[in-house]
């Protein structure tokens, strides 16, 4: 099994790399795993006091739970996912049963900032955006998708997710085997990631 880590700053397009890469590969041969799922079990806090959670720090993640989960399906076995829901700020009761299969792709700002997990990838890839690209990105997503409204956004922008990307993402590129610059004319560190898997898997 191929491990790959797909790392970057919020709104960077990792969502758009991961989509290229597994749009060239059968789907029974590549997962993805998001770290968004894998926020800290917060039921015994109320929503008022979820609410003012710094989710962009590493603090919030379960990197315990990744890295096991991982490590199950390197073994062979499948592993139920949980499911975060971004409306409660908490996991919901449902799981996702994920099998084994010849290439997983992690995908989150955070991946590359735990040592153990890190262990585990065989190829990290950094996603580069700008970082007023990456706020538009942001702000179009959390008002579409999360129910936010524009103030709330820039608001956690300014207070929260510029410092926590200066101070945990941005330092992880320095991990990175791969850092793909995001506009939409680069397609050659995509061909050079295609490249490699296509050589660990055939």
């Amino acid at each position: 099994m191929l491990i790959i880590g797909i790392a970057g700053g919020t709104g960077s397009g990792k969502t758009t790399v991961v989509q290229q890469i597994i749009n060239e590969f059968p789907q029974t041969e590549v997962g993805v795993i998001s770290q968004d799922h894998y926020y800290r079990d917060t039921t015994h806090l109320s929503y008022d006091e979820r609410a003012l959670i710094n989710f962009d720090h590493p603090r919030a993640i379960d990197f315990e739970l990744l890295v096991a989960q991982l490590k199950d399906l390197k073994e062979g076995k499948a592993i139920p996912q949980p499911v975060y829901s971004f409306v409660t700020h908490n996991r919901t009761a449902d799981t996702i049963l994920t099998h084994p299969c010849k290439v997983i792709i992690v995908e989150g700002i955070l991946i590359l900032s735990d040592p153990q997990l890190r262990e585990l990838f065989d190829i990290k890839i950094f996603v580069h955006a700008d970082s007023d690209e990456r706020l538009i990105r942001r702000l179009k997503r959390d008002i579409a998708e999360r129910g936010r409204d524009m103030n709330e956004v820039l608001n956690r922008y300014q207070t929260t997710l510029k410092p926590m990307h200066e101070q945990f993402i941005e330092p992880t590129k320095a991990f990175a085997d791969i850092i793909i610059p995001n506009d939409r004319y680069n397609t050659v560190a995509i061909d050079v990631v295609k490249a490699v898997i296509n050589q660990r898997i055939l």
